[in-house]
């Protein structure tokens, strides 16, 4: 079968690292501590994606962005406390290597910091299988397509041969703005339901499921 897709972008945090629990609790937890209102777990989840500005711009829409400092601050305290013990998904070392080992572009668009994302391939030894990332605090954060539209660029690949693959909205948002076919992971952050309105080409609940997918058609 012809190869459809060269290069496959993947969202890290709920997509390929099952982290969305901690970055929840640590968000809620930092509101806690300087006494804003807290999140619901529901709330929290959904701006998971997003870089911490807008994030919090979400979730505590009534506080000053000077304030913002002290709560990423608090985030980052606690996010650390947890991350430690978060574990990419079942099968997705293995699926990376093998899409990497078959010729495929492999990406990252993430909300996560540049020094964020080098903390989380070094802690897993993955880095070198990417052949580009991008970062929400390196310009535009999801859903604006300006990581995509990087990515492409950078790696000289047109928006028909790209696949985004993500567990949020934001990242499927992200994509249909971009012109880019969408796969949505619902062991993520968000509900299928959700991911199924922004008309991805599947959507999916395992690494298993998504690297037998890509086999057939990617």
């Amino acid at each position: 079968m012809p190869r459809r897709f060269d290069l496959l972008v993947f969202d890290w945090d709920g997509t390929l690292m099952d982290s969305a629990a901690c970055i929840a609790s640590a968000l809620r937890a930092a509101c806690s501590d300087l006494g804003y209102g807290v999140p619901s777990e529901r709330d929290a989840r959904y701006v998971i994606g997003l870089g911490l500005h807008d994030a919090l711009a979400h979730v505590l829409p009534g506080i000053a962005s000077t304030e913002y400092p002290r709560v990423v601050e608090r985030y980052r305290h606690h996010f650390l406390l947890g991350d430690a013990g978060t574990t990419l998904f079942t099968g997705a070392s293995e699926m990376l290597r093998e899409l990497h080992d078959a010729g495929h572009l492999l990406a990252i668009a993430t909300g996560k910091s540049r020094k964020g994302l080098a903390r989380a391939l070094a802690g897993v030894a993955l880095d070198a299988l990417f052949h580009a990332t991008r970062c929400a605090d390196e310009g535009h954060s999801k859903p604006h397509p300006g990581m995509l539209n990087w990515l492409m660029d950078a790696l000289d690949v047109a928006p028909g041969r790209t696949l985004m693959i993500g567990d949020t909205t934001h990242d499927m948002a992200m994509a249909r703005a971009a012109g880019v076919a969408r796969l949505g992971m619902t062991h993520g952050a968000h509900e299928r339901a959700a991911l199924l309105e922004y008309g991805p080409v599947a959507c999916l609940g395992s690494c298993a499921e998504l690297r037998a997918w890509l086999r057939d058609h990617a």
